[in-house]
């Protein structure tokens, strides 16, 4: 019981009261150093406490993986293509059409700085950790999705918060199903770097 009250408090400070404080403006630094040291505690508690190995799984099913991501994929870019068309056409493409070597350099900063951090934080340690504080799975999966969502408060968007709700979803799914941090940040990436790509990216927070 005790474990429990105390997993649902690290909850609560990790990813709501932290996140939402995000979004006030207070200095810079104490929230750089407000996350760099809530990451080195869930890395330890990754590591030393729930005893987590990172490791590519030799049985991952690569050719189902692929294709459910290209399905959603073609989805996604069929919409926010048309979105940003009628919404903003001068932005359609225009990073990647006029400054390759940015959109480039912010894809690979992208991938490897910001979507591996934020999976092993909202699946793999979230999963790990809070998965049996809950005993319906969709409410989790839901959850999960409310919560990453919230921590883009930040960007005092409405439609950034919904998309990332929706990622959030979608990633969680597939976390849950492959338990992979690897497959989902392949996919969160794919997603992403396409936002990015299509023109999306300054509401996003991505230099252009």
């Amino acid at each position: 019981m005790q474990t429990t009250r105390c997993k649902f408090f690290e909850l609560l400070l990790i990813f709501v009261l932290i996140p939402i404080s995000f979004a006030f403006n207070y200095s810079p630094i104490l929230k750089l150093i407000i996350g760099l040291v809530g990451f080195t505690y869930i890395t330890y508690v990754l590591f030393k406490v729930e005893k987590i190995k990172f490791r590519i799984e030799k049985n991952i099913n690569w050719k189902n993986f692929w294709t459910t991501t290209l399905i959603k994929f073609l989805i996604i870019a069929l919409i926010t293509t048309s979105f940003v068309w009628f919404t903003d056409k001068e932005n359609l493409f225009t990073v990647m059409l006029n400054k390759p070597g940015l959109w480039i350099l912010i894809l690979l900063f992208y991938t490897f700085f910001s979507v591996y951090p934020q999976e092993l934080l909202y699946r793999t340690f979230f999963f790990k950790r809070y998965k049996n504080l809950f005993k319906n799975e969709s409410l989790f999966i839901l959850v999960n999705a409310l919560l990453f969502s919230a921590a883009h408060l930040m960007f005092r968007n409405t439609l950034v918060l919904f998309l990332t709700f929706i990622g959030g979803i979608l990633f969680a799914i597939t976390y849950n199903k492959t338990k992979s941090t690897l497959l989902v940040s392949i996919e969160h990436s794919i997603y992403g770097c396409w936002l990015f790509t299509v023109g999306m990216g300054n509401m996003l927070g991505f230099p252009s």
